[in-house]
């Protein structure tokens, strides 16, 4: 950890207090959920396993590489950016649940800081954090339950309005006003910001984060979501290694 990053802890502690709750809260509700399946499905066992460390490990990593490429969009202001990292995340969410999902997210948000640090007393770490498992977590709880094709658009699409909903309404009420606070500067900046774009929002945060946040979120999920539904399937089998297992069956029957 760079020195860096320590000051940016010892400074910002409250916020890191915060962001440790959040991440704990998350990760019960991720193993309640995971055990709920389990009963249903196949039965009990071992929530991480020595192939799902290491899945967890190449997808967190895949998603801070994708992390680190912003797009900019026409309809926010600057500070507002588009990336993929929720991608790999998704997928390796569909095959292993809920838990591998919520422990790549923070393994994600983890090499993030290492890598680059915070330039948001965590603030933006943690919405990253928190929005990305209000789409994964709805969408691989759905899955998991029923293992269609059909089950499996029925989860990314719930999965995709759920954190629509949740990142709009997070930003209204925290990460906005949490923004202005860290930065010094008027909510009503920031707000003007988005008026500069949509004249129509005239001040206010609701419409500054229908206008700006919604449609980020949504482009974002559906992204997500259609690649993961093109892409699962023919991945699926290697990433459990069935593959492998049916090599290994055919041989020992030979």
């Amino acid at each position: 950890m760079n020195n860096h990053l320590l000051e940016s802890v010892q400074d910002n502690a409250g916020y890191v207090v915060g962001f440790l709750l959040v991440i704990a809260a998350i990760f019960a509700i991720a193993y309640m959920l995971e055990k709920m399946s389990q009963f249903r499905n196949e039965g009990p066992h071992k929530i991480f396993n020595t192939r799902k460390i290491a899945m967890i490990g190449m997808f967190s990593a895949i998603a801070v590489v994708l992390m680190m490429f912003e797009i900019p969009v026409p309809f926010a202001p600057s500070f507002y950016k588009l990336d993929l990292s929720e991608l790999p995340i998704l997928i390796g969410t569909f095959a292993f649940g809920p838990v591998s999902g919520v422990m790549m997210e923070f393994v994600k948000i983890l090499l993030k800081l290492l890598i680059k640090g915070t330039s948001t007393a965590f603030v933006g770490e943690l919405a990253n954090f928190a929005v990305g498992c209000t789409l994964i977590l709805p969408a691989s709880v759905i899955y998991h339950f029923h293992k269609t094709r059909k089950q499996a658009l029925i989860a990314v699409t719930t999965g995709t309005l759920v954190m629509t909903f949740f990142g709009t309404f997070f930003n209204a009420v925290y990460l906005l006003p949490a923004f202005s606070r860290l930065y010094g500067m008027p909510l009503e900046t920031l707000i003007g910001m988005g008026e500069a774009i949509f004249p129509s929002i005239a001040g206010s945060i609701t419409r500054f984060v229908i206008f700006c946040v919604a449609p980020l979120n949504l482009i974002k999920g559906l992204i997500n979501s259609l690649v993961t539904l093109f892409v699962y399937k023919k991945l699926s089998p290697i990433l459990k290694g069935e593959h492998a297992n049916a090599r290994s069956a055919r041989k020992a029957k030979a």
